[in-house]
């Protein structure tokens, strides 16, 4: 297994975050674009800030999708990462910002 990497994502808008939440993962996830190279399974540490956060809260989990540089489509690279159990009040706190807007069918960036 490839070391962990540090990653940081300073998410602006609501509507951004929208489009990166992963909510179909078991315990939610975020969508971090980048141009490195990750591989699935992968375990990767990063600092995310929330619209309205002063803060950046601290996020492990592990790399579970990748769209690569030249993704097809109007698709972004980066990867998709899956967050640890113990990142349960960070899904919160994003499911409570997406509230009554999960169900939308909004485009995101992986699905």
């Amino acid at each position: 297994m490839a070391a962990q990497k540090a990653l940081s994502l300073t998410i602006q808008d609501v509507p951004t975050l929208l489009s990166a939440y992963m909510p179909v993962l078991e315990r939610g996830g975020i969508f971090v674009p980048t141009r490195e190279r990750y591989a699935l399974g992968q375990e990767v540490f990063l600092l995310l800030m929330l619209p309205g956060d002063d803060e950046r809260v601290p996020v492990t989990g592990q790399v579970v999708w990748v769209s690569p540089e030249g993704v097809a489509g109007r698709r972004v690279p980066g990867i998709g990462i899956h967050f640890s159990p113990e990142d349960q009040a960070v899904r919160d706190r994003i499911e409570t910002l997406l509230a009554g807007q999960l169900d939308k069918g909004a485009p995101t960036y992986t699905l």
